[in-house]
């Protein structure tokens, strides 16, 4: 992910010296969306997975 990040940061930069503001807002909410996704991914990579059991089928009665 940290390779979408980079490449965005330059084509934010591109944008922005050649002054496409409406492309600059854009990278910017995706840098936003992308930053925002990472942070939630380490997030969850903290938390134990639960252990659910393996189920039983019992037999009709």
């Amino acid at each position: 992910m940290a390779h979408l990040e980079d490449r965005h940061v330059a084509r934010r930069a591109r944008a922005d010296h050649e002054a496409w503001f409406g492309e600059v807002e854009g990278i910017d909410l995706t840098l936003t969306f992308l930053r925002q996704k990472r942070r939630e991914t380490k997030r969850l990579a903290r938390i134990a997975p639960v252990d659910l059991g393996i189920p039983v089928i019992t037999a009709p009665r």
